[in-house]
């Protein structure tokens, strides 16, 4: 078979052989390196302080900085059903602090496909990575064109929108 033709090639010294191996290991090594994409997700920002980024037909929606800041102290979200859908602008839950509740609306026409969980558990992600970690819910885009409508702000838009 394959492994005695290889044994009938493979050099008999010891030491070559392990030169042989550690060759063939990092060629493995650098094979398995994962596909690096050379496009990135593409975030946007709802006047009401959700960012939405989105993969494909997939967005991932959260609170930005600028609103945790505001709300403060984070002590409860609430968060949908997977399954549930919403129309874009329509509030798919609740984030609550010690000073204010807020609703959390859906950036664009969808259905969620995944929630945050963590945030259930641990409310206070939001205070400590809202614009990573803390995303509320993974939702399809039923109608790109809403994404790309100019409803949603791009990065420089939102700070422009915050900074007044």
């Amino acid at each position: 078979g394959l492994a005695h033709a290889r044994a009938a090639v493979a050099p008999a010294h010891p030491r070559l052989n392990s030169m042989l191996a550690i060759r063939q290991s990092t060629r493995l090594v650098r094979r398995a390196r994962p596909f690096v994409r050379t496009f990135a997700a593409v975030r946007k920002f709802a006047q009401t302080h959700e960012w939405i980024e989105v993969d494909g037909d997939i967005g991932t929606v959260g609170i930005t900085d600028f609103a945790q800041k505001e709300l403060g102290e984070v002590v409860l979200v609430e968060l949908p059903t997977v399954g549930d859908s919403f129309e874009a602008k329509a509030s798919f839950g609740d984030v609550a602090s010690v000073k204010a509740s807020s609703d959390v609306n859906a950036p664009v026409r969808g259905t969620i496909i995944e929630v945050n969980e963590n945030l259930v558990s641990d409310p206070e992600l939001v205070n400590k990575s809202p614009e990573s970690d803390a995303w509320f819910v993974k939702m399809t885009v039923e109608d790109m064109s809403e994404f790309e409508s100019g409803d949603l702000l791009d990065e420089a838009q939102y700070k422009e929108l915050i900074s007044s």
